[in-house]
């Protein structure tokens, strides 16, 4: 059987990093292929620390049940990949082409490390992130010479198919997240299989950056609809938080958030996905920090636009349910 090395963000804490390679390594096998998810090594002091915390959580359990892992070292060797009979690499998805996010050099989420290999070449649902550009001139002449070496490219946000054509030269077709190639019964399922307890609650509030202005949302919304809040993620970035109060709850928790919420309130993009995954309203507030370009295109993409709502207009009567259909 023919494998598929798949390259992306390193896992850590973050859930829809996580499912989205889950997903992309579902579908890939759906389609009779075996994925493999290559891990990278990385000499950010901060990715490793945040490493070691993570490989002692709930979290990396789910990875180790669900996903198949290949650890590549430094020097990188032609040997780890042809060892293991990978014939085609896939780059995806997530913000994997945002040079702030990405652990080591950014031109090896284009494959530098694998640019003399004779292998075929594909990136999915790869995200910038934001709609500006943030590469330096090196940056931008090297992972052009690489991206045209792809057989295939694909992104993720609407505004990304520019960004290859202005700086790169190339044509990208746009595409889903990954995790929206899979239905809602596989995440059901995995809830099931892990039996984890009910959500305490009705109005699932899944915010990376609190503010008072989204505190006060949260309170209009549940009182308003006479919903219950509860929360599916923990302060895990908080360092001088509680080591209690840092324990990030499994990903079939965060899951079942979905399944048992009434609505949703996110400042996050994978929260958004997830609520129309799960056919749930949602509001989403935006969060230009951790990149609005991703949002607004999956926002227009399925015409809910509306459901984008910006904390800075402190007008709580501006707020729009959206709700998939």
């Amino acid at each position: 059987m023919m494998r598929v090395g798949i390259v992306t963000l390193p896992f850590h804490f973050n859930y829809g990093g996580i499912l989205q390679a889950f997903a992309l390594q579902k579908a890939i096998q759906n389609l009779g292929f075996e994925p493999i998810i290559i891990e990278q090594p990385s000499n950010n002091i901060k990715q490793v620390l945040k490493q070691k915390l993570y490989k002692r959580s709930n979290i990396y359990k789910f990875v180790k049940e669900n996903f198949n892992l290949l650890k590549l070292h430094e020097p990188f060797c032609d040997d780890e990949l042809s060892i293991n009979n990978i014939n085609i690499l896939v780059v995806g998805s997530d913000q994997v082409w945002r040079p702030m996010f990405y652990p080591g050099k950014i031109e090896n989420a284009y494959l530098d490390f694998a640019k003399d290999w004779d292998i075929k070449r594909i990136a999915y649902a790869a995200s910038f992130g934001t709609s500006k550009w943030e590469y330096t001139k090196k940056q931008t002449r090297l992972c052009g010479e690489l991206l045209r070496k792809f057989d295939l490219i694909s992104v993720r946000e609407e505004s990304g198919i520019g960004l290859c054509h202005k700086h790169f030269g190339v044509k990208a077709n746009h595409v889903l997240d990954p995790t929206m190639l899979l239905s809602t019964k596989d995440y059901m399922y995995l809830v099931e299989k892990a039996n984890v307890t009910k959500s305490k609650g009705s109005l699932l509030c899944y915010i990376l950056d609190e503010k008072k202005s989204k505190i006060n949302l949260i309170s209009k919304l549940a009182d308003d609809m006479g919903l219950i809040p509860f929360h599916v993620n923990s302060r895990v970035e908080v360092q001088n938080a509680p080591l209690a109060e840092r324990i990030q709850p499994p990903v079939e928790q965060w899951l079942r958030g979905f399944m048992d919420a009434r609505m949703v309130v996110t400042d996050y993009f994978h929260a958004c996905v997830f609520a129309i995954i799960f056919n749930k309203p949602f509001i989403v507030i935006a969060n230009k920090e951790r990149g609005l370009a991703r949002i607004e295109s999956l926002l227009a993409m399925f015409g809910l636009q509306k459901a984008l709502y910006d904390c800075n207009n402190k007008d709580l009567s501006l707020i729009h349910i959206s709700e998939p259909t």
